[in-house]
């Protein structure tokens, strides 16, 4: 396990990277994208609730796995936005790509960061596939009350102050010009795994169903009974993990 920073733009971030303990050359890296925090601290979207997934990862599956803390984020530099976040996870992608054992890279996210995942790897054509949890297929909610947003932003400490830099009308933008489900046909040819609890009373599981089907081949597994938190769900879990190690073995 390591601490680790890298940069995006001109912000430095925070990281928590764990590496495999066998050596060799050409590992497959992961990106673990959290999602929107539910309080100051995260909640149960915290960045904090997800090294352990990323040891589990590199311990027993192989792989060097990174948890990005997206702007705003407990030490990371700058403050929440849209379209800053899906840069900081292009960030990311990069930085882990640029480790002189990572031989290709995915992307798995939670929540609103599964929906990022998607985003981002419609700009960046080297994230070789994207394992999307619990994602809204659009952020129209957002889109309809931003003001609220922002409040909810601030009490999280993600966004300091009253306002935001550049303008509010500018960071509302991105709400509407960003979505899983406009992004998701630009990674024809890649992998994409959707999964979503078909109790989920925060993102609607019908989102699910409209992102697979943007897709066009996505793989989609609704667990039976779920709710929104499938980081603690096993069984949401056990399906991310065969989905890793096939695409691992896809690979070559």
């Amino acid at each position: 396990m390591a601490e680790h920073h890298f940069t995006s733009g001109d912000l430095t971030l925070a990281a928590h990277l764990e590496l495999p303990e066998t050596g060799g050359e050409g590992v497959p890296g992961v990106l673990i994208i959290h999602g929107f925090p539910a309080g100051p601290r995260g909640g149960a979207n915290s960045p904090s609730t997800l090294p352990e997934l990323a040891s589990r990862i590199a311990t027993e599956m192989g792989w060097v796995a990174m948890v990005p803390h997206l702007r705003g984020m407990e030490g990371s530099e700058g403050y929440f936005s849209l379209d800053g976040w899906r840069d900081d996870v292009q960030a990311a992608a990069v930085d882990l790509l640029d480790r002189p054992r990572v031989d290709g890279v995915w992307a798995i996210g939670f929540g609103t960061g599964a929906a990022l995942a998607v985003c981002a790897a419609a700009r960046e054509t080297r994230i070789r596939g994207v394992g999307a949890l619990s994602a809204p297929a659009d952020w129209s909610e957002w889109v309809a009350e931003p003001r609220r947003l922002l409040i909810h932003a601030r009490r999280a400490g993600i966004v300091p102050g009253d306002e935001v830099t550049g303008g509010f009308e500018e960071w509302a933008a991105a709400f509407g010009d960003l979505a899983a489900e406009r992004a998701a046909p630009d990674l024809a040819g890649r992998a994409l795994l959707v999964v979503h609890g078909t109790e989920d009373d925060v993102v609607s599981p019908l989102e699910a169903r409209a992102l697979a089907a943007a897709h066009g081949a996505a793989d989609l597994r609704l667990i039976e009974g779920a709710g929104h938190h499938l980081r603690h769900d096993p069984r949401a879990i056990a399906v991310l993990l065969g989905w890793l190690d096939r695409q691992r073995r896809l690979a070559g």
